[in-house]
């Protein structure tokens, strides 16, 4: 089984102690490529280091989370067109809305996505979006720029089936954690996974967040890390019906395609 973790957070502290036995647990979990979300200036330029310190094992992502959108101005929008220039960071983003929190004003969301989205566009790289509690708008900008953009996941979806529904017609492709694994919020995504194509659904862990809730045994300190990736492919086939070394095999495949990436070493 080769898996490709498509959204962790490997630039969190939580990592520094033992970044590299977090790769290490990862390999033997199966766990053959990671891309590491950029949410902010410094957390994109450090995506990229971690890149490439680590050449066809580590990629990247460019962008800036909404919470971090009232930072975004002209500096920041020069800084990520540099970076998504470099051949380590496959994707725009994390990028969208965040209206459950609102950590940012949502006219300095509504600003900051748009202007990614024209990264984008000029750029032809695939978006790493994220929407919570904004369908509605989410929606509207993306239709603003239909046409002008390349391929798209909505990570981390957790949302209903009308969303999922609107995204697969959009033509997007959809990222699952271990959210799935949520008794308490997440056990509609056991029956909607089910209705996403292979060639669409890609797998992530949101490290450090999103621990799946249902792990064996349940580490004392709770961090999430791209080695519980091979338990999310487990419940993911599962849900879905199929034999995991199918479902792990297709994942793996559209995740290669949607990034561009090479294939794993060793094979």
């Amino acid at each position: 089984m080769q898996l490709i973790d498509i959204g962790a957070n490997l630039t969190h502290e939580s990592f520094r102690p033992d970044f590299d036995a977090v790769l290490a647990r990862a390999r033997a979990n199966g766990v053959t490529r990671i891309v590491v979300t950029g949410a902010s200036a410094g957390g994109s330029r450090a995506a990229l280091a971690l890149a490439r310190q680590h050449p066809g094992e580590l990629f990247a992502t460019a962008g800036v989370h909404p919470h971090h959108a009232i930072e975004y101005d002209d500096a920041m929008d020069e800084l990520l067109r540099e970076l998504v220039a470099t051949p380590e960071v496959r994707a725009v983003g994390e990028t969208g809305l965040d209206y459950h929190r609102d950590f940012s004003p949502r006219p300095a969301q509504l600003d900051a996505f748009e202007r990614q989205l024209q990264i984008a566009a000029d750029c032809g790289k695939p978006l790493f979006l994220h929407q919570r509690d904004a369908h509605t708008d989410f929606m509207a900008v993306m239709r603003r720029f239909e046409g002008r953009l390349g391929d798209a996941v909505v990570h981390c979806f957790t949302g209903t089936r009308a969303e999922l529904d609107d995204y697969l017609q959009a033509g997007w492709h959809i990222g699952i954690t271990g959210w799935l694994c949520d008794e308490r919020r997440g056990t509609h995504l056991r029956e909607l996974v089910r209705h996403i194509p292979a060639e669409r659904l890609m797998i992530e862990t949101d490290a450090p967040y999103l621990l799946p809730r249902n792990v064996r045994p349940m580490p004392a300190h709770r961090r999430n890390e791209p080695m519980y990736l091979r338990h999310i492919v487990e419940e993911l086939a599962r849900d879905r019906g199929e034999d995991v070394n199918a479902t792990a095999a297709a994942v793996t495949e559209t995740a290669r395609r949607f990034f561009g990436l090479p294939e794993a070493r060793g094979r």
